[in-house]
């Protein structure tokens, strides 16, 4: 990702359409394809209380394995170089993948709504570990490893307050979107990966050049830089240690529904301090979960959610509707959704009601009408995100 940001400049018209749904992708990579143009992307904010259900601990790698869509461990001899490499120290790994995996579970959740190819969930092992990476000056920082110009084209707001490259919902659903334009340009997963390393730019006058690279060998022999060709290498390694961890005398963890990452919304600003006691966690836990802000206050108003462990989420929460009860009226609505429970006197109380277009998402409806993924899902009785067109959603609070 760090290698292209001299371009960036050049390239905010041509990032992140701001596209009205997630259209579905072909994902076998064909001979080559037109270059539709792009445009910029808004701020990248997700909704509030955004908590999606998260899929059976014994399921998130067999989930992952069948959204893999690029070439396997035996495609090319440095991809199993690289396998092996990674699992050197099977315990080492498999303690290191288990520190991290409540990330990963909560990107691939993530992924899963853009239709992106199940690799790059693994790419922020490959950026940092999963870390969140502070940030240095015009230095790249957070998992994905972005660099503050790049942060601006996606829609990430960067500012001495905050640092939406460390909003691990924020700067998620931002990689994901550019991801799936990648792909929406050039219809092959490699090219994308190489499009998020060296750059767009770049990619198009090689494309220019040499033509869309074939489906052999692998990992397309075109003359970019030794650390983007070695960038889809590790990827693809990565992906080869979950396509077949028994070749690699490793075994995967495994994640307990209490430690689920969900999206907490809050309603109000507050000290990291107290958020912190309010959840059951210490104030490091807390920040490390939620590095985007850059000093001691959770600022509601630039982004109104925490990332918490689903114990601690719903412990907070509890403890917000306490404080709310004890001070009575409808701020015991306000801190569970951020709307009353009553409306107005006079206030026009009719349902405002959606019918679900192609290309409709719920990130995006949720995000039209100002409310919540869980709020929707919970009016119009959704088990997943699944909509078909001309159906009918309920996007305002029933009467």
């Amino acid at each position: 990702m760090r290698q292209h940001l001299r371009f960036l400049p050049l390239l905010l018209p041509l990032l992140l359409a701001a596209c009205a749904g997630v259209p579905s992708h072909t994902r076998q990579p064909p001979a080559g394809g037109t270059l539709p143009a792009t445009t910029a992307s808004p701020e990248i904010t997700p909704p509030a209380d955004e908590q999606p259900a998260p899929p059976p601990a014994t399921d998130v790698w067999d989930r992952l394995r069948s959204s893999f869509a690029m070439p396997g461990c035996d495609a090319d001899p440095a991809v199993l170089a690289w396998a092996r490499r990674y699992t050197r120290h099977p315990q080492q790994f498999e303690s290191q993948l288990q520190a991290v995996l409540p990330r990963l579970v909560y990107v691939q959740q993530i992924a899963d709504r853009y239709d992106v190819a199940g690799e790059f969930v693994l790419l922020p092992w490959v950026e940092s570990h999963f870390q969140p990476v502070p940030a240095r000056k015009r230095r790249p920082a957070g998992m994905w490893q972005i660099m503050p110009v790049t942060a601006g084209a996606m829609g990430l707001r960067v500012d001495g307050h905050y640092d939406g490259r460390l909003d691990v919902p924020a700067a998620a659903n931002a990689v994901m979107k550019l991801l799936e334009q990648y792909h929406e340009q050039f219809h092959d997963w490699r090219v994308a990966d190489y499009a998020y390393n060296a750059g767009e730019f770049t990619i198009r006058k090689m494309i220019r050049t040499h033509g869309m690279p074939a489906q052999q060998p692998a990992i397309p022999p075109w003359p970019v830089r030794k650390v983007t060709r070695e960038h889809l290498t590790k990827l693809l390694g990565m992906a080869c240690v979950v396509r077949e961890p028994g070749r690699f005398n490793v075994s995967l963890p495994t994640l307990p529904d209490e430690q689920h990452l969900v999206q907490t919304g809050i309603s109000h600003s507050m000290p990291i301090a107290r958020a912190a006691d309010r959840a059951g966690m210490s104030v490091a836990a807390l920040k490390h979960l939620n590095p985007a802000f850059r000093n001691d206050m959770i600022d509601a108003g630039t982004a109104p959610y925490l990332i918490l462990p689903a114990k601690h989420a719903r412990q907070f929460s509890d403890a917000l509707l306490e404080q709310a009860s004890r001070a009575g009226g409808n701020l015991l609505a306000d801190v569970d959704t951020g709307t009353t429970s009553s409306p107005t006197p006079g206030a026009d109380t009719t349902r405002k009601t959606h019918t679900v277009k192609r290309g409709d998402n719920l990130w995006q409806i949720a995000r039209d009408y100002s409310v919540d993924i869980g709020q929707l899902q919970r009016w119009n009785h959704l088990s997943d995100h699944t909509l078909k067109p001309g159906q009918k959603l309920t996007v305002s609070a029933p009467n």
